[in-house]
């Protein structure tokens, strides 16, 4: 049959094509053989081969039927991490994080542990979503890659770790931020102000921190100017307050030119409030 279909292509494309069409479907013939072969040494040796060529997504069906077989043995071991670093490289994420915390589980002294709890922190990493949405995934990562690094902390992958975990931070803080922001778009600004104070308390080493306080010292002022006259002038003091702590945090602050305008219009509101 093959080489029924070898002479009709053959009139069809040239030699290079027909030259890479064979090796295709000899390849996937030797695959299919061994998946519905009883052989376990055909299978096991068509997998390693498979997995060294880094033809991951081929090997992993082989090795996916191996780590049945093997489970319990010694053999197992190798298998479940070939399998689990498989599927880490055909982007199988959330099933590779899997098969590595099953592989740490089992076998915590294994001298692939150390790369293995790195590899499943890496595959949650992969994981994690743009930052426009539900963070979960992202905070999980978060907590594998803290992880690896309480684990390991001498390990020669510790840097790497460490700036993935500065991203997903980033990430969450970026996050967050908008979060609170939002209800400025809204013109909620109580919930403004009390949500950016919480942002801020949760968050102490944001490099959102400056543009926070700005906004919070926004909001404070908008809220202050239109407040109704019993509140008005504690809520103009308030916003008094917040530009003179974002001046002297951020002297060379992109922001301070807009706040210094929005604060010439609270002095003009204390002056007003004052002489009535």
């Amino acid at each position: 049959m093959l080489l029924v279909l070898v002479k009709f292509v053959a009139m069809k494309v040239p030699n290079y094509l027909l030259i890479a069409a064979v090796i295709f479907f000899v390849g996937c013939s030797d695959l299919q053989k061994a998946l519905k072969s009883e052989d376990v040494k055909l299978k096991n040796d068509l997998a390693l081969e498979l997995y060294e060529q880094g033809k991951y997504r081929k090997a992993a069906q082989l090795l996916a039927q191996l780590k049945e077989v093997y489970r319990g043995k010694p053999q197992a071991e190798r298998i479940v991490f070939f399998y689990a670093n498989s599927l880490l490289n055909t982007n199988n994420y959330i099933l590779a994080a899997y098969e590595f915390e099953t592989f740490v589980k089992a076998y915590p002294k294994s001298q692939k542990a150390d790369e293995a709890y790195f590899l499943m922190a890496f595959a949650h990493y992969k994981t994690s979503p743009n930052f426009s949405l539900d963070q979960t995934d992202t905070y999980e990562a978060l907590d594998k890659i803290q992880e690896f690094i309480n684990r390991y902390p001498d390990s020669e992958r510790m840097a790497e770790a460490n700036d993935m975990a500065t991203e997903l931070r980033e990430k969450t803080e970026k996050k967050g931020f908008e979060i609170a922001k939002q209800y400025n778009t809204i013109r909620d600004y109580k919930a403004s102000l009390k949500a950016l104070d919480n942002f801020i308390a949760d968050n102490p080493g944001t490099s959102y921190r400056e543009a926070a306080l700005f906004v919070q010292f926004s909001a404070a002022t908008t809220l202050a100017v239109n407040s109704v006259y019993y509140k008005k002038e504690n809520r103009l003091e308030d916003a008094k307050t917040k530009f003179e702590s974002f001046k002297r945090l951020y002297p060379d602050s992109e922001h301070l030119e807009a706040a210094t305008k929005m604060m010439e219009d609270i002095e003009e509101e204390i002056r007003t409030f004052a002489s009535n």
